[in-house]
């Protein structure tokens, strides 16, 4: 999500990136509770049967995937938002146990998009100044990255270049 804004020290622009979170606490919940009714259901049955080590692996299954839910789940709390204005770049970024923030001169600051080797590997992003690298959008897919990456460049510029803020950029894009 991108806003531009005007102050009184001039626009001012804010770029939200989330990763794509669709799935709620409680439709996880419902999923897992279906399929933990599923599974040990067959399995009870199959134990009534004189089948019984396979309830063993049915609970192994079941918490295998309550721990992967949980791992999805905890994405919802990861924020990485960045702030750009006429003197600086902010770049804030958020999740359940972290929170680092740093600021950029704008006038200094580089958009470096670094392309991977291979194919298996996605591109880094980074936004980088006066010896200090910190990279954004970890969590985009490759088009997204390259999109932010163009965007980045277009209000931030190249080092020591810094491209005006014009109330004709104030219109935000998706």
């Amino acid at each position: 999500m991108e806003r531009g804004t005007v102050r009184a020290d001039g626009p001012f622009y804010t770029l939200e990136l989330r990763p794509n979170c669709s799935l709620t606490v409680h439709g996880a919940l419902v999923f897992f509770g279906s399929l933990c009714l599923v599974s040990f259901g067959i399995a009870g049955l199959f134990a009534a049967l004189g089948f019984w080590p396979v309830l063993p692996f049915a609970g192994l299954e079941m918490l295998v995937l309550g721990w992967a839910l949980a791992l999805t789940l905890r994405q919802r709390h990861v924020l990485e938002r960045i702030e750009i204005s006429h003197a600086e770049v902010v770049v804030e970024a958020r999740s359940l146990r972290r929170r680092e923030r740093i600021v950029f001169p704008r006038h200094w600051a580089k958009v470096t998009l670094r392309v991977s080797h291979t194919a298996l590997h996605p591109s880094r992003l980074f936004i980088e100044s006066q010896g200090r690298v910190f990279e954004v959008g970890r969590f985009l897919v490759e088009e997204e990255r390259r999109a932010l990456a163009a965007r980045l460049q277009q209000l931030i510029g190249n080092m020591n270049s810094s491209p005006p803020l014009g109330d004709t950029e104030l219109v935000a894009a998706g």
